[in-house]
């Protein structure tokens, strides 16, 4: 049991909250690109993100895993990206400080995402990576494509939001 629910239903849980979580950061990315800040979806983006991070430390768990030191810097980039909106309201240089942290907290969300795919959905199954003691290389071709095609367009998509978000800009021509 973990916060009085079965294993089951603790990660059902944990999974709806990491798609809710992919799906607003989506929204709010490509909000960026625009120059909208989007408040409630960005609320929901960082929050859902931030429950994330912290459910996927209540599983039951023994020694250090990946999975750990993916939800341990997936904590601290949020924590910038928190700092940057809230604290120091995207002024100067914390405008492509969180622009950034925001993407690579998506980017972490996906890659988690597809590495959970390929261990869990049964089409994906037989092309799992065979991962042993921690940090092995995967072994399968498919599923180094496709975490290398997502880090080249989160890469990407972190350098545009660096440049194009500029809510200062966009509230002063308005």
């Amino acid at each position: 049991m973990i916060i009085g629910l079965t294993l089951q239903q603790f990660t059902l849980l944990h999974v709806v909250i990491s798609f809710i979580a992919i799906a607003s950061g989506f929204v709010v990315m490509f909000g960026m690109l625009g120059s909208h800040r989007l408040p409630v979806w960005t609320g929901l983006f960082l929050l859902t993100t931030l429950l994330t991070s912290v459910t996927g430390f209540m599983f039951p768990i023994k020694g250090f895993t990946p999975a750990l030191g993916v939800g341990v810097v997936a904590m601290v980039v949020l924590a910038f990206a928190l700092v940057g909106l809230y604290l120091n309201r995207l002024a100067g240089s914390w405008r492509w400080i969180y622009a950034v942290t925001a993407v690579v907290s998506l980017y972490l969300n996906v890659f988690v995402l597809i590495v959970q795919a390929f261990q869990k959905v049964s089409l994906l199954n037989p092309l799992a990576p065979q991962v042993g003691p921690p940090f092995a290389e995967p072994t399968n071709t498919q599923f180094t494509i496709a975490q290398g095609v997502a880090l080249v367009f989160f890469i990407a998509m972190s350098v545009l939001t660096a440049f194009k978000f500029r809510p200062m800009a966009r509230a002063a021509l308005t």
